[in-house]
């Protein structure tokens, strides 16, 4: 039966002959029975079609065989009908079953007589009874649904809606009353009952005639009855569905509201003894503030949460942060009763868990909290944390003790008890307590420790020594033994138990790391104990360093100890190294540094002289610690360093020239005069001669000034100082005349010959022949020609230089050529782009509408020079930013602390914008960073006029011509 087709695919059945042979009587039965009634399986008309199809090819051959003979088709057989094959076999009719063959006398005879139809099996036959019992069942219900639709047109009542047959029942619900309606039966859900859980709420919809009689109710309850309250406080079921036409009253709701507030008042009203409210306005405001309304998502977060964590304990209910979870979910959501509800329910599902019991004394009363707690205690006696909160709860100090005292009978080997236990007590009773809990707990160090410092030095050092043999790998027994030791003043006992103590260390393979000594130093200086620190430092800065790497690490160690604030511990890891290296300059300036900046002068002395001995070669030791003697007024002290670095240094020049400052600042001339001729005998340099007339000059001794001059231009032809100095008495000190005028520039025609690069000398020349008209010689448009003559000349020797440059612009300015001044920053800028000098010239010399651009560009090209910095600070400053201009200021000199034109005007700006201690930070700096450089700070501080001033001094010197200048401008 596999494999065949059906009625579909091969068309209309063909009716088959009743009769058939022997061998094939059942299959001819079946097909007679088939044909008789009309109708026939789809298997019999396949095997109808193909036995057909076997005929027709058969007589086609036969037809083929026969075209030679005789006859063209030879002898039909019998019963043959044409074209019965190809469903032409007579005429064919419709029933309710579809179409089906003829059963005429045509179809019957010889169709398949002849023809063997043993090839038809059992399951063929099976195929055709199950094919029939198939078509039966679907005539059956194609004529079941023809009958339905026959009965439904006779009966025209059928066709009307189901709701038009209730519509008197309806009408019967007017009459209906409330109770009545409240007593209908919920219907239930039968069919679902075991597949999912019922709904708890249910509600039926009410009626109109209801909706209408509870507005009603309302309306009389906002009307000022007694019941005003009852209508809203009372929800009958059917007030939670959706109420269409139903009409709210807002007068109604204020009523309410009012009530309610009146009775919310009522319970805080005025007290029964004192007649005084007890309400606090500020408080209740605070707290009506304070509420929070949840929003929909908020209940929707709080609902899956609860899903969440429902499911959790479900699943796992030992599992005590569920539990924790669930109940704080509840406490969040405001349902305190139902989060108390369920955290006592976890202390009984979870008894072992301490954070669940612990949750559930927050959560309730203090009362209630003390009874939940001594139930978790006697369930778990050994949880520390439930004595401690209970502890907590307590308000005396005496109750406290007694809930410890119990806790540590139970638990007498908890450190945490121990220490809540003792600190509630005085000095006696903890030291009784603490004997007592070294004894239970002896590998606590803690105790050990606390009950020495409690205890008297001798039984301090007994205590310790017993702490030692119970803790011998614990390095802080020791350390507190050397405490100890140092607290007494036995210094030399802290240095001999640290070394022990390195060494039993070792012995019992106790690993501490170099980094952890020293951070045990550090601990110790903090702690008060120096010595302490300094013998630990001693004793193991050098453990695990290679023989190389020790000056570079121990330097490393002292700044990183340093960066935290543990000087001590520099100080000793500094004292370490320059006993392993002492001839190492860096380090002893490092250490210089460190007394002169965390020290005292006694200390920075005796470092001074330490290495001043070690080094005795170096001068900068000798010059420091002389200075610092002088300046702290021991001028007799510092003759004699001087004295002793004149022995070790007898040619130095510097110690030469700090010998005649300090007779020179301390008014001996005489004694300064007689040292620079020793100097210029013994040590003759350039410096020392150019100081020597400078001592003239100041003396008011030109000549002798220039006679000293000459003298050491002869030794020294090319030091250009000598030259400016020369120039500068002839044309400054001496009377203004011709004579002088030629003598001055004579030094600069000798100093440019021997200096040609210098471009000081070239500008003091050409200011020289500017100002000649002031000597009598020449008109001051014939000096401003030669003065431009020279910088020309100076620029073409020395190409690129922005101070050449600078200072020719500045001379067409005063001689009143602005415009050729502004053709000569043009070709400046163009020569020489990232000058920070022209840029900052350009933007001061500028108009005042093109300042702003020009101070964006050069801020692009020269982002970190001061001095570009400055003139933009400048620039806020006029115009009243003076945060801007400040925060540029400060900017300046952080870039270049020693440019004290930057300094001067930061602190012009603070005269005239800051506040008395902003102007006093600025003048401490800049006496800390003590600057030397800048053009107008040197012009002021060279000054004869300002010879032996101070920092502060020439700082206000400087500012306040700044100041003037601005007044001028």
């Amino acid at each position: 039966a596999a494999g065949f087709v059906t009625q579909s695919d091969i068309g209309p059945a063909t009716g088959r002959p009743k009769s058939a042979t022997a061998d094939g009587a059942g299959g001819d039965d079946a097909a007679g029975a088939a044909t008789s009634s009309g109708t026939g399986s789809r298997a019999a008309e396949l095997r109808a079609a193909k036995l057909a199809m076997q005929k027709m090819q058969k007589a086609q051959s036969t037809a083929a065989a026969a075209a030679a003979a005789p006859t063209p088709f030879g002898e039909a057989p019998a019963g043959y009908v044409a074209g019965a094959g190809r469903g032409f076999g007579g005429s064919t009719h419709t029933n309710n079953d579809g179409p089906t063959g003829s059963s005429g006398p045509a179809m019957e005879g010889s169709l398949f007589s002849g023809k063997d139809e043993s090839q038809f099996d059992d399951d063929d036959d099976e195929a055709d009874r199950i094919y029939n019992a198939i078509d039966e069942r679907m005539s059956s219900k194609r004529r079941k649904h023809n009958n339905e639709g026959n009965n439904n047109s006779n009966n025209p009542s059928s066709s009307s809606a189901i709701g038009d047959q209730f519509r008197e029942l309806k009408e019967k619900l007017a009459d209906v009353t409330e109770d009545e309606w409240a007593a209908i039966p919920d219907v239930g859900d039968h069919s679902l009952r075991h597949k999912q859980k019922r709904r708890e709420d249910v509600f039926t919809p009410l009626t109109d005639s209801l909706l209408e009689s509870r507005s009603k109710l309302n309306a009389d309850a906002s009307a000022g009855g007694q019941n005003a309250l009852a209508g809203t406080a009372q929800v009958m079921d059917g007030t939670a569905t959706s109420t269409a036409g139903f009409r709210t009253n807002l007068s109604g709701l204020a009523e309410a509201r009012s009530t309610v507030m009146s009775m919310s008042l009522d319970k805080m009203s005025a007290d029964s003894a004192s007649g005084q409210t007890t309400v606090d306005p500020k408080g209740y405001l605070t707290s009506l503030s304070s509420t929070k309304i949840a929003s929909a998502a908020d209940v929707g977060d709080v609902n899956k949460a609860r899903l969440l964590l429902k499911s959790v304990r479900d699943t796992n209910p030992k599992h005590a942060p569920g539990w924790i979870a669930a109940a704080r979910v509840e406490e969040a959501a405001g349902k305190t009763a139902q989060a108390r509800k369920l955290i006592m329910e976890g202390c009984e599902v979870c008894p072992d868990s301490e954070d669940v019991w612990l949750e559930s004394a927050r959560l309730h009363s203090q009362d209630q909290a003390k009874t939940i707690l001594a139930a978790a205690a006697r369930r778990m006696p050994n949880a520390v944390k439930i004595y401690l909160r209970a502890a907590d709860l307590e308000h005396h100090d005496s109750t406290k003790k007694a809930v410890l005292r119990k806790a540590l009978e139970a638990n007498p080997t908890s450190v945490t008890l121990w220490k809540a236990a003792i600190e509630l007590e005085d000095a006696d009773d903890a030291r009784v307590l603490l004997s007592v809990a070294v004894e239970k707990i002896p590998h606590s160090v803690e105790m050990w420790l606390a009950l020495a410092r409690l205890e008297t030095y001798d039984n301090a050092r007994k205590v310790l020594n017993k702490a030692r043999k119970h803790l011998p790998t614990e390095r802080a027994v020791w350390i507190a033994a050397a405490k100890l030791e140092e607290s007494q003043n036995h210094g030399e006992m802290v240095d001999r138990i640290i070394d022990k103590a390195v060494r039993s260390l070792d012995k019992h393979d106790a690993v501490v790391t170099r980094a952890q000594w020293l951070k045990e130093a550090e601990a110790a200086e903090a702690s008060g104990a120096p010595l302490t620190s300094a013998a630990i430092v001693k004793c193991t800065v050098g453990r695990g360093v290679d023989e190389e790497d020790r000056q570079r690490t121990w330097a490393d160690d002292a700044n990183a100890s340093l960066s935290r604030n543990a000087v001590s511990t520099a100080r000793a890891i500094l004292a370490h190294s320059l006993s392993s290296f002492p001839t190492k300059r860096s380090l002893w300036l490092q250490a210089v540094d460190l007394e002169r900046n965390h020290g005292t002068p006694s200390s920075l002395d005796e470092v001074l002289a330490a290495a001043s001995e070690r080094l005795p070669r170096t001068e900068i030791f000798w010059l420091v610690r002389a200075k610092e003697n002088w300046l702290a007024g021991e001028v007799d002290t510092s003759r004699n360093i001087l004295t002793e670095a004149f022995k070790a240094n007898p040619d130095s020049e510097p110690v030469w020239l700090a010998a005649v400052k300090l007779e020179w600042e301390t008014g001996e001339i005489e004694r300064a005069r007689v040292l620079l001729s020793r100097a210029r005998e013994r040590a003759p340099t350039a410096r020392i001669f150019m100081k020597s007339a400078l001592l003239e000059r100041e003396c008011k001794h030109p000549d002798e000034a220039v006679d000293l001059l000459e003298q050491g231009l002869q030794k020294y032809p090319t030091f250009s100082k000598m030259y400016m100095m020369g120039g500068q008495i002839c044309s400054e000190d001496l009377p203004k005349n011709k004579d002088s005028l030629d003598k001055a520039r004579k030094f600069y025609q000798r100093g440019l010959q021997k200096c040609p690069n210098n471009v000081v000398l070239w500008c003091l020349a050409s200011q020289l022949e500017e100002n000649v008209a002031d000597y009598g010689v020449g008109s001051a448009s014939a000096g401003v020609t030669k003065a431009r003559s020279l910088l020309e000349l100076a620029r073409l020797k020395n190409q690129k230089n922005p101070e050449l440059w600078v200072e020719a612009i500045r001379l067409e300015r005063r001689a009143g050529n602005d415009k050729l001044a502004i053709s000569l920053m043009a070709r400046a800028l163009q020569e020489i782009p990232l000058s920070g000098l022209l840029l900052a010239e350009n933007i001061t010399t500028s108009p005042r509408v093109e300042q702003k651009s020009k101070s964006a560009a050069a801020i692009k090209k020269c982002p970190d020079d001061p001095r570009v910095i400055t003139a933009v600070a400048s620039l806020f400053a006029a115009e009243r930013k003076n945060d801007k201009a400040r925060k540029w200021f400060e900017r300046a000199v952080v870039l270049d602390p020693d440019m004290g034109d930057s300094w001067a005007k930061l602190y012009a700006f603070e005269l005239d914008a800051g506040t008395k201690d902003t102007q006093e930070k600025v003048k401490k700096r800049c006496i800390s960073a003590e600057p030397t450089h800048g053009e107008l700070w040197c012009k002021i501080v060279k000054a004869m006029s300002n010879r032996g001033k101070t920092v502060a001094q020439n700082l206000d010197a400087v500012a306040q011509s700044l100041r003037d200048k601005m007044r001028l401008n």
